[in-house]
């Protein structure tokens, strides 16, 4: 473990004092209705920022864990380290996604490590304190291959996964390449759409017709994020580095039923670690990478919360042969973490118990 380094965050006043300047200068956009993210939400979000905001504090209560750095396959990783106090532990390695980071996770350390979980939460390549990407490839394939390795390298032979948005990709994955160490993998979202084979759509229930025209209204209405970072990063890159209100623009846009406190945090930690720009790069990615064949295997748990995502299982089940537990919950949103801390904590231990027993 001599390649493991403790980490400590300390953020350069002047970056500070660059950013409050910034977001005092910032000149609004003119706006037309039901266009995109309204002047509105993106003042409010700049001026909690400059005026409310205290990242000291935030900086303040990720380095109240221990966290450390190292290297994996040629790119800087930096991962929280939490162990728990309870005789005989089970390691848990929890993936946020786009546009959140390690902040995510931060409300269920103290109750998962109450109930028995040694916690490594590593911020994603490119993503947050783990610092721009140097080189291409670094898809959810090559991530989750650097997951393995990072359990590896911190001694857990057996162990598990949890994952939100794009974690909810990576930590299956984590499974395929590592079935002999992963006991389960849990999620918030699973993926998986229809493959344009008529016979996948015969007997729809009422819910899944329903969930599918969720899904379209949502490629039609907000998708086009994805595109544009599947297709050119870069193009939107050079403002969300240079503008830290076109930065609560962009990134807001998915973040728009969040307080603000949650939803800056997470903006502060890309602008401070100038990862704006890499983070993106992910679906780019994805979008260029081969993906295995064939279903994973390892046993895996959804629980879907309101508001988010609405996975079909239809569609899960011919990607996921193993799915052994499916939960909805009418609370919560996209970052259960955060927002239905307690649902998604008892709904981790109640199916990684069974999964180990």
């Amino acid at each position: 473990m001599t390649n493991i380094k403790p980490f400590r965050i300390d953020i350069p006043q002047s970056d500070l004092d660059d950013l409050a300047d910034r977001l005092s200068r910032t000149r609004f956009a003119d706006e037309l209705p039901g266009y995109g993210v309204p002047v509105a939400r993106v003042r409010e979000l700049v001026e909690y920022w400059r005026d409310h905001f205290d990242w000291r504090a935030l900086e303040a209560r990720l380095n109240a864990y221990p966290q450390f750095t190292t290297e994996i396959d040629g790119q800087h990783i930096h991962f929280l380290h939490v162990r728990s106090s309870v005789p005989d532990a089970f390691p848990l390695i929890l993936t946020h996604g786009w546009p959140g980071s390690v902040v995510e996770y931060l409300d269920v350390i103290e109750p998962l490590t109450a109930a028995g979980y040694d916690l490594v939460i590593p911020s994603m390549p490119g993503y947050g304190f783990s610092g721009p990407t140097t080189e291409t490839g670094w898809s959810r394939y090559r991530i989750a291959q650097a997951w393995a390795s990072l359990m590896d390298l911190l001694g857990y032979d057996r162990y598990e996964a949890v994952g939100n948005d794009g974690g909810s990709m990576i930590s299956p994955e984590v499974g395929r390449i590592a079935p002999d160490h992963v006991v389960g993998v849990h999620v918030t979202q699973i993926f998986s759409f229809p493959s344009g084979d008529p016979a996948e759509m015969a007997g729809l229930s009422e819910e899944e017709t329903a969930a599918l025209a969720h899904l379209k209204w949502f490629w039609d209405t907000i998708g086009a994020f994805n595109v544009l970072h599947s297709q050119q990063p870069q193009t939107v890159a050079h403002a969300l580095m240079d503008s830290p209100a076109g930065l609560a623009g962009w990134n807001g846009q998915l973040m728009l039923d969040q307080d603000l406190d949650f939803t800056v945090a997470n903006l502060a930690v890309y602008w401070l670690t100038r990862t704006a720009a890499s983070a993106i790069r992910l679906y780019r990615e994805d979008s260029l990478a081969q993906p295995p064949t064939g279903p994973t295997t390892v046993p895996l748990a959804l629980a879907s919360f309101a508001g988010d995502f609405q996975s079909i299982r239809r569609f899960a089940e011919r990607d996921h042969k193993n799915i052994v537990s499916w939960h909805t919950y009418g609370a919560g949103g996209h970052y259960a973490a955060h927002q239905a801390t307690e649902d998604l904590v008892t709904d981790i231990v109640s199916f990684f118990g069974k999964a180990r027993a």
